[in-house]
């Protein structure tokens, strides 16, 4: 009752099954369960669970300062309150390859579907910006091959990014994620692709699914689901989208209670009382409580 029902497993069978399904997967990012179940009301795939949002909700910049726990704990609250599969960014997996293996066995305990590891140094930088510094690929590779093999169950996904486009060109970053694939890696992230013309190419290039990255004012454009999904693509991710329609409202919203002194100008903008009590079943929560507690204790027992 108080989560859903749909066991972890299903959801990971799911995601996999939905990657080899020949249409494109659209998952928003959701930086809060509120977020999530919003996220499946409106009918997407799945729920990504964005390393920048979360290091962003904690007041932080996306460097690799968030740990294990705090980005597995908050994903597991995010993932458990939908069906949907979750998709969570691991970063570069908190260390060398046998803290990834660790990481992926917390994530399988907790719930998650996925993962994506990338090959970035730590600290990291957002793959967005520019100066990135990589390992090398055997190092990457053998990252993933402990990843992979940390795994007990074979649909927990394991994406490998590579952020190697900008500072080693296209060829290295194809060839990158052949060998990922080669450690054990299902699928493919290539990060920052500059033109429709860099993901056609990379798609070309790799037979494992690949997915997308539709992040706002970063170095890609933005592509619809449906242009994606006719280069090949298998799944999208808008991964701060929410998180910055939140803030943008939550700027607006308090620019005007700072200068008028009231909220009353705003009341048409807001989330209703009972908006939020249907998003997150009020209603059933309290017929639930009353269907437990059925019974009278009778006087002097």
């Amino acid at each position: 009752m108080l989560f859903d029902t749909k066991s972890a497993a299903e959801k990971r069978a799911n995601f996999r099954s939905g990657l080899n399904s020949g249409r494109i997967l659209k998952f928003p990012g959701a930086h809060a369960p509120l977020v999530s179940l919003e996220v499946e009301r409106h009918g997407f795939d799945g729920i990504y669970i964005s390393g920048a949002a979360l290091s962003a909700d904690l007041g932080l910049p996306d460097i690799g300062l968030t740990t294990l726990s705090e980005v597995s704990q908050r994903g597991r609250q995010i993932a458990r309150v939908t069906s949907l599969p979750s998709l969570i960014d691991i970063d570069t997996g908190f260390g060398e390859p046998m803290n990834a293996a660790r990481t992926v066995k917390e994530l399988e305990e907790l719930g998650i579907s996925g993962c994506h590891l990338e090959d970035q140094e730590n600290p990291k930088r957002c793959g967005h910006l520019d100066n990135k510094s990589l390992v090398s690929r055997d190092d990457m590779a053998r990252k993933i091959m402990a990843a992979s093999d940390a795994r007990t169950d074979p649909n927990f996904v394991l994406f490998a990014r590579t952020d190697a486009r900008a500072s080693e060109g296209m060829d290295a970053a194809i060839d990158r994620a052949k060998a990922y694939v080669d450690a054990g890696a299902d699928a493919i992230f290539p990060e920052a692709m500059e033109g429709e013309k860099e993901f056609e190419m990379f798609r070309k290039a790799i037979n494992v699914p690949m997915m997308a990255n539709m992040t706002e004012f970063g170095k890609s454009p933005l592509l619809s689901a449906k242009q994606l999904e006719n280069l090949g693509y298998n799944l999208v991710i808008y991964p701060a989208t929410t998180l910055r329609l939140a803030m943008g409202a939550i700027q607006v919203g308090l620019a005007e209670i700072a200068e008028t002194g009231t909220q009353s100008g705003l009341m048409e903008r807001l989330h209703t009382r009972k908006e939020l009590y249907d998003l997150i079943r009020y209603e059933d929560y309290n017929n639930y409580d009353q269907s437990v507690f059925n019974f009278k204790v009778g006087e002097g027992e």
